[in-house]
């Protein structure tokens, strides 16, 4: 017996519980609930036709006559009494509704006006800062919306309650260190934004204490300009570098084409064999005979040549003349001087 009113009572709190899950429409109604329109007539009427019109539209939505349904929309359906259900309200069915009721013989026993208000869930806000200067200002992000009440909260504490465009706090009734957040509101929702504490430390922030250099993050932007200037830095050490290379090799290839100038001037002095192409008193040396050194040829006789002549060292300059010297004597020719010093032959 007891498992009989067990399930009994269960089945009534189901019906209990599927009967509260479609109200009465009030005037003000959140996107997406469901609620009956009621139609107001009295009991011991029974109207033949009813009509429901969305008279902000001038849309027929329901017709019901002599027991059947001529015209219905989907959005809605008819309870047995002729009231008018609504299956998910939404934001274009705000308006107001007219209902109208007759007899069987076309005369009007009730009529009637409904209006509703659909309103969108409030989003949640977030609280942006803007730090300039030191200061900061607060913004209560809430995307387009234009339909919401905002206020602002400092340390959990009503600052500010002005109605839809106060979304700015300006930076006279902002204090550094203390957390602030903001509520938004229409008839049938409220929501709030997190706790934001407000950090500005000079520059430009995002009023977190993120400094900001150029838009962007700071130590983000410190790091890429570093990197930056390090690769610089590489660049002009290399090019440097490449600089006292060749300026170096330049160097280099100079000493070895002065040195190469040298070789060639002293090669020919220091080659017993050579003569100059002048004479001591720079007339043209004349050419070298040429030797046949056949074995069947004799040796041709040389003619002796004359001693040098011995000349006397000249005398040595007065002591007391030491601001002028007298010019070093110029040495002659070595082809003259060797041919001089030649030892004497006899002739045979």
């Amino acid at each position: 017996m007891s498992c009989k009113y067990s399930l009994l009572f269960l089945f009534l709190c189901g019906f209990a519980a599927l009967s509260d899950s479609v109200k009465t429409c009030g005037k003000e109604l959140l996107e997406g609930t469901s609620c009956t329109i009621k139609l107001e007539i009295e009991t011991n009427k029974s109207p033949d036709e009813i009509k429901w019109f969305h008279e902000t539209s001038e849309t027929l939505i329901l017709r019901w006559k002599e027991g059947a349904i001529k015209k219905i929309v989907e959005s809605v359906s008819k309870e047995d009494d002729g009231s008018l259900t609504f299956k998910s309200v939404s934001l274009n069915d705000t308006g107001k509704y007219k209902y109208e009721a007759f007899n069987k013989d076309g005369t009007e026993i009730v009529k009637g006006v409904k209006e509703i208000k659909v309103f969108a869930k409030a989003p949640k806000p977030t609280v942006k800062a803007n730090c300039k200067n030191g200061e900061a200002t607060l913004t209560c992000d809430i995307g387009d919306r234009k339909d919401l009440n905002v206020s602002w909260y400092k340390e959990n504490e009503i600052i500010k309650n002005e109605e839809k465009s106060q979304l700015v706090l300006t930076s006279a009734k902002v204090q550094e260190n203390k957390p602030y957040s903001c509520k938004v509101s229409n008839p049938v929702s409220t929501e709030q934004s997190d706790s934001f504490t407000v950090t500005c430390t000079g520059g430009t922030s995002d009023g977190s204490g993120r400094r900001k250099l150029f838009g962007f993050d700071f130590w983000i932007m410190v790091s890429i300009l570093a990197g930056g200037g390090t690769l610089l830095l590489l660049l002009i050490c290399v090019l440097i570098i490449c600089a006292c290379r060749s300026c170096k090799k330049q160097k280099n290839l100079e000493q070895d084409e002065d040195e190469l100038r040298l070789r060639v001037f002293h090669d020919p002095a220091s080659n017993g064999t050579a003569r100059s192409k002048n004479t001591a008193r720079g007339q043209p040396a004349p050419p070298i005979p040429q030797v046949d050194t056949s074995p069947d040829t004799p040796p041709p006789q040389t003619q002796p040549q004359p001693k040098a002549q011995i000349r006397a060292r000249p005398p040595p300059p007065p002591e007391d003349d030491d601001e002028y010297p007298p010019p070093l004597p110029r040495p002659r020719n070595k082809q003259h001087r060797k041919r001089n010093e030649e030892p004497y032959r006899p002739m045979e």
